[in-house]
């Protein structure tokens, strides 16, 4: 009889793909869900997007958040069986890979991995809506009344923040989880705070709610078609919860960890984010202001006006720091899709890319490799922001579409009657029962829902010309298509698990 030996317990999901342990296994329970947490990033997420959502449908915008929290927490119920089943590196690939097909696997990994890098360039670039406010010093360009001096800076800053998490993920995970967490905790005290101090200090009611005080008027679709536009600004915020068990081979007993940390990692940005937007308006001096509705004011200005001078400017540090955890969180986990494909040899060089160091046991040549085309990425930024801008709103789109090739796999495994596994109530892992169904089919519907609506060609969001305002299919296209053309060419050849990556087979002495 042959058997597998594994370093450590059985409990762990990785004996479904026959890979070896060769992380460092030392992440907790708080730090799986920091991961979470960080890579959603409350603070993050609202103070850059809260302009574009306002300034399009208006206070009334705000009901498209509990909307996309519906959606996405269907999403992460089904993401929480998976990671009780299978908590391993480069989640989103291996459970396509499970569910559906070896094309389809690579497929959502390819999307993922692309999507994550431009993700870690965008969200860099929210140094530049922050730190220049803390302190002039830091328009290291210029004086920012030049016509690429918002810009050039913008890439300098996020260059430094990108030099930074690549070191720490070189590092090790410890260092990582370590900075993660402390940077988690100080963003959700700081976020509490800020909920809080607005409460106190409305000037309105939730009246302001349940009217669409104008915005849409004389606009093609009236306000539901401003609504659709502006729930971009919840869509783009509330993903990245997968990360949790992307970590899951650097987890303590990570299938009873992963799947709890997704869930609070939701359930938390939706309940302090929500907070902050809705007092935010009902605190703000003058809704009519026309800063409120501009990237050079937003949240960041109503926080401004409502606080006095030291307090906003804690908070303002308080925002660096999440925009900090977040880059890093973005970074790793693109960093841990990269290596869980590499070990498959499903990219190229994979057994370079593979490669885990010896000493900190974190995989290095992908860190710097991310942290290099991130940092190219930027300077698209300097002389066409609008291209950047296209490429940042397409990135959020390819997520949701690598989330559709996990739900929608799952849901005919669980027609089927193949899902859930027997093993995970039998085990007292997560799992969805009898829900489950309704679950994953509210999951698959709302992929489709929000991917049609992300990528629904749009001059107010993607600009023109028509390669811009069609963005979405242009570009995705050119992206699936090149590594499709890599896949045919070469890689469904030679995809299969490395040998230096697959687990021990010895035989053993009797029959089992």
């Amino acid at each position: 009889m042959v058997v597998k030996e594994h370093s450590v317990s059985d409990d762990n999901g990785m004996e479904d793909f026959g890979y070896k342990e060769s992380l460092d296994r030392s992440i907790g329970k708080f730090a799986s869900f920091a991961a979470g947490v960080s890579y959603i990033s409350i603070l993050t997420g609202t103070f850059q997007l809260f302009y574009f959502g306002f300034g399009t449908a208006g206070p009334a915008y705000l009901w498209s958040w509990p909307l996309v929290f519906v959606g996405q927490l269907a999403v992460a119920l089904c993401f929480m069986e998976l990671a009780a089943k299978y908590p391993v590196a480069g989640s989103v690939y291996n459970w396509s890979k499970a569910l559906g097909s070896r094309i389809v696997g690579w497929s959502s990994g390819w999307l993922m991995l692309t999507a994550s890098i431009v993700t870690l360039s965008a969200v860099v670039l929210a140094l530049q809506l922050n730190l220049p406010r803390l302190w002039s010093g830091f328009q290291l360009i210029g004086d920012g009344s030049g016509q690429y001096d918002y810009a050039t800076n913008a890439v300098v800053l996020g260059t430094i923040m990108i030099v930074f998490t690549t070191a720490v993920n070189a590092l090790g995970v410890r260092l990582m989880s370590m900075i993660n967490s402390a940077g988690v905790f100080i963003e959700l005290i700081a976020a509490v705070l800020i909920a809080i101090i607005l409460a106190a200090n409305w000037t309105r009611g939730p009246q302001v709610f349940f009217s669409t005080h104008g915005y849409g008027a004389g606009e093609s679709g009236g306000y539901l078609g401003a609504f659709l536009v502006a729930s971009l600004a919840s869509g783009y915020v509330m993903y990245g919860f997968d990360t949790a068990s992307s970590l899951g081979e650097e987890t303590v007993e990570p299938r009873r960890t992963a799947p709890k940390a997704i869930l609070r990692a939701v359930l938390a940005s939706f309940v302090i984010g929500g907070a902050i937007l809705v007092f935010a308006v009902m605190a703000a001096p003058d809704l009519d202001d026309p800063q409120i509705g501009s990237s050079s004011g937003g949240l960041q200005y109503i926080v401004e006006q409502v606080m006095w001078g030291p307090l906003g400017t804690i908070f303002l540090c308080c925002i660096v720091v999440a925009v900090t955890v977040c880059s890093l969180a973005v970074h790793t986990a693109a960093i841990r899709l990269t290596f869980a494909m590499a070990r498959d040899n499903a990219l190229p060089f994979g057994e370079k890319l593979a490669r885990v160091h010896p000493k900190t046991q974190t995989p290095v040549v992908p860190a710097v490799l991310i942290g290099v085309l991130a940092a190219l990425i930027l300077v698209i930024n300097i002389g066409q922001p609008k291209i950047f801008t296209v490429l940042t709103s397409i990135a959020i789109i390819m997520i949701y579409l690598a989330y559709l090739m996990v739900t929608g796999p799952m849901l005919k495994k669980r027609l089927q009657g193949q899902w859930p596994p027997k093993d995970l109530q039998a085990g007292g892992y997560f799992s969805m029962g009898r829900w489950g169904l309704i679950v994953n089919i509210v999951a698959v519907v709302w992929g489709i829902g929000m991917a049609l609506n992300l990528a629904w060609p749009r001059e107010a969001v993607y600009g023109t010309p028509w390669y811009n305002t069609w963005g979405a299919f242009v570009y995705i296209g050119a992206i699936l298509g090149a590594g499709l053309l890599w896949y045919w060419a070469k890689g469904r050849k030679s995809i299969g698990t490395l040998a230096s990556h697959a687990a021990a087979v010895t035989k053993a002495d009797s029959d089992v």
